[in-house]
């Protein structure tokens, strides 16, 4: 495209730097194109080295993102089996996430065509904005059912369930494609009389939800500080905290950017650097499909369990000669080496798919009970309480195989 030809311009007012277009023989949607891919030919032209380094990074982002949020997608799908309101809203953020790095491939195209491909630029404008806006609103999805679940506990039942999930569900898609498809629809009018509504669409769309992952965020945190909250166990509050800090640090560092230069070019359309600070913005906004896995952590309390379930190497089975050279030489009666058996045996009465964290810990414990009970079976053997439990006794079955404690599949609550 020759921009030094004697043709008309028009200057178009959107969130994008304003640069001209050429007007005869064009629809406002075949020039807004040329004036979007413009920036990747700026950015070939003028900045090479960051255009390589945005090519390299953008194909890091996809091949990272697509393994992790199918492995979260799969994990979810397949190895959940309570699909509460904030599992129903974690896959979605993940099918979101996933969308968002299928577009990538089209923009890593426009980088390497130099901005030449107007289809690629329009498949991958909508697709990225649409998946990005759905980001944004189940991440402030995630934010609100926690409020709900912890703060307005007994009012919210009625409102915390799937039907109603996903209602929601549907809706923030629906909702994100209309605000996208309004926010092209403007930008493609030849007028200066869109800067209100593009201002408007960016501030109900962003600002918005980050105001209410802020206010709902500390409203929750000073709720988990109050002690007379005893239904919540330190450890869900703990995760709690975590879940809300992740999604609104993920939100700040990711979007912020991007929203904020959107603001700045309404205002001051010949701000210096403009293209890089488009580029770098987008290119940060794309990192969330790659960091929202973290969230995935805090939505149900056994899904690092899975995780690590999934990828573990097998370990060597402990037999009982191993157990038996780690006795130490401590003696006890035989009463007890009976309570500490029947501590076993309550032990093994846990439900089968424990959560894998507590399980880690649980066993730690354990290994330490069953080496001293060892001892102790071992100096009242000679006894006849102690042969009765040593042969038939459960715990004898524990020594023998300990593996029975620790071969459950990890159950997603």
């Amino acid at each position: 495209m020759d921009f030094n030809s004697t043709e008309s311009w028009v200057f178009i007012n959107t969130s994008f730097p304003i640069l001209p277009v050429i007007a005869p023989n064009r629809s406002c949607m075949e020039a807004y194109l040329q004036r979007l891919a413009h920036l990747d030919e700026g950015l070939f032209s003028d900045f090479y080295g960051l255009w390589i380094a945005l090519m390299i990074i953008n194909s890091l982002i996809f091949l990272a993102g697509m393994v992790l949020n199918t492995v979260a997608l799969y994990v979810f799908c397949f190895r959940t089996k309570h699909k509460t309101t904030s599992v129903i809203y974690t896959i979605n953020l993940a099918v979101t996430d996933l969308l968002v790095n299928l577009s990538l491939p089209t923009r890593i195209l426009l980088y390497y065509s130099g901005g030449a491909c107007l289809t690629c630029s329009y498949m991958h404008i909508f697709s990225y904005f649409v998946n990005m806006y759905c980001s944004i609103l189940f991440l402030t999805c995630i934010c609100v059912d926690r409020y709900l679940a912890i703060v307005q506990v007994e009012a919210s039942r009625r409102w915390r369930n799937s039907s109603v999930a996903k209602c929601v569900c549907v809706s923030v898609w629906l909702l994100a494609i209309v605000v996208t498809y309004s926010i092209l629809s403007t930008a493609f009018q030849p007028t200066g009389c869109c800067l209100s509504k593009l201002l408007f669409l960016t501030i109900t769309e962003f600002f918005l939800p980050l105001i209410i992952i802020v206010v709902f965020t500390l409203r929750i945190m000073w709720a988990l500080a109050d002690r007379r909250l005893m239904q919540q166990s330190r450890e869900r509050r703990r995760r709690a905290v975590q879940l809300l800090t992740t999604v609104l640090i993920i939100f700040t560092v990711c979007f912020t950017p991007f929203h904020v230069r959107q603001v700045v070019v309404y205002f001051h359309p010949d701000m210096p650097h403009h293209v890089i600070v488009y580029h770098l913005t987008v290119t940060l906004s794309s990192l969330n499909s790659c960091m929202d896995p973290v969230v995935y952590c805090f939505v149900t309390a056994n899904f690092q369990a899975t995780m690590r379930h999934l990828f573990r190497r097998a370990e060597p089975e402990q037999t009982s000669g191993d157990i038996i050279s780690m006795q130490h030489s401590s003696k006890a009666s035989g009463d007890t080496a009976n309570a500490i058996a029947n501590n076993v045996i309550m032990m093994t009465k846990i439900p089968t798919s424990p959560q894998r964290d507590s399980l880690g810990k649980n066993l730690a414990v354990l290994a330490a009970l069953l080496t001293r009970t060892e001892s102790v079976a071992s100096a009242a053997v000679d006894s006849s309480p102690g042969a009765e439990l040593g042969s038939t006794s459960p715990f004898s079955k524990l020594v023998k195989h300990p593996r029975l404690l620790c071969d459950s599949e990890p159950d997603m609550t």
